[in-house]
């Protein structure tokens, strides 16, 4: 029997994309706002070909890195450059790389060292320090991509025939994990992650964790960490079907938790995809201790998903968090279907 996604929600999101028009369309129409707004100077550091190898340079740590940053613009750019990525995501996923940014604000107050600089002689921890790249030309008819990337966040997105036909790799962190400190004391950007990971691990019985948990030491780091192509990981854990009924529920609340940052038209085509691939067929797996405050990791992994979620860092508190589309990443099973097709006519 395959589990009830939440019928509530998606009835009510199709009436609102049905109210508010096709979301993805806004998604071409904020790009060339965007685009529009730069000066020559900018839009070089901006535009990138398709096949540029920049497009798989995913990285999460502070770096020097290509792309127009926020340095870069001024207010009606910076502006144009977020609405793009108000659009790429939903409310939730947009609200979370916003609070994810501010850390960065945290990080400086923290750590209080004027000497750890960039290159360019700016501070590392720096909220500016946010870059956005655009593969190809914006089209509704040819494929493009872009991608958001800077401490703690990396989302690439990916359009064919005028919608968003990829969002992954995802990449969110957080550092502090929780705030211990400063005016932001408390805040606790994936909270629910950790809630809910938690919850499920605690609901297993003494003979389901010897299935869930595959070492009581926690990775130090994501496994794929900035790979372009996962390599087949092993598959550990326990399998969906083999859950209770609560138990089912929680890990449907995790999982979709990680689908509903996404746009909505990308999340409803990503869940069916998960669902077709069954998701009876996903499983979820425990590293290092099982209580919170010391180093811990799981994941859910099936045929064409993988959700890795580490918090083992700063004492664990400083959290990794990936979703991989592990036939689709950038894009590339749609784009080879969509050059085949073109390549017929």
């Amino acid at each position: 029997m395959k589990p009830k996604l939440n019928l509530k929600k998606i009835i009510l999101s199709s009436m609102l994309l049905l109210f508010f028009g096709v979301l993805p369309a806004q998604v071409l129409e904020k790009a060339n706002v965007f685009l529009n707004s730069l000066s020559d100077e900018i839009k070089a550091k901006t535009l990138f070909t398709l096949e540029d190898t920049e497009r798989f340079n995913m990285n999460y740590v502070p770096i020097p890195r290509a792309g127009a940053r926020f340095h870069d613009f001024n207010e009606t750019q910076k502006k144009a450059a977020l609405e793009l990525l108000r659009a790429s995501l939903s409310e939730d996923g947009f609200r979370k790389s916003q609070e994810i940014i501010e850390l960065e604000k945290v990080l400086r107050i923290i750590e209080n060292d004027d000497n750890d600089k960039m290159p360019d002689g700016r501070p590392r921890r720096d909220p500016l320090n946010y870059h956005f790249c655009i593969f190809g030309k914006p089209s509704k008819d040819q494929p493009w991509g872009w991608r958001f990337e800077g401490h703690h966040l990396s989302l690439n997105f990916t359009s064919t025939d005028g919608i968003i036909s990829s969002s992954t790799p995802t990449f969110f962190g957080t550092n502090p994990g929780i705030v211990r400190s400063t005016e932001y004391k408390g805040k606790e950007v994936l909270k629910k992650e950790a809630q809910l990971g938690f919850s499920l691990l605690h609901s297993m019985t003494q003979e389901q964790l010897k299935t869930v948990v595959f070492t009581d030491v926690a990775p130090h780091d994501i496994i794929t960490t900035t790979k372009r192509k996962v390599e087949p990981l092993e598959s550990l854990g326990i399998a969906y079907r083999d859950l209770s009924k609560n138990q089912k529920n929680t890990f449907m609340e995790l999982l979709e938790l990680y689908i509903n940052n996404y746009e909505h038209g990308f999340a409803e085509g990503f869940r069916d995809k998960i669902t077709k691939a069954g998701i009876d067929n996903l499983k979820f797996a425990w590293a290092g201790s099982l209580q919170p405050g010391k180093g811990h990791y799981f994941r859910i992994h099936g045929p064409s998903l993988l959700i890795e979620y580490d918090n083992t860092q700063n004492n664990a508190n400083h959290v990794h968090t990936v979703v991989r589309d592990l036939t689709n990443d950038y894009g590339e099973d749609v784009l080879k279907a969509h050059y085949e097709k073109e390549h017929q006519h």
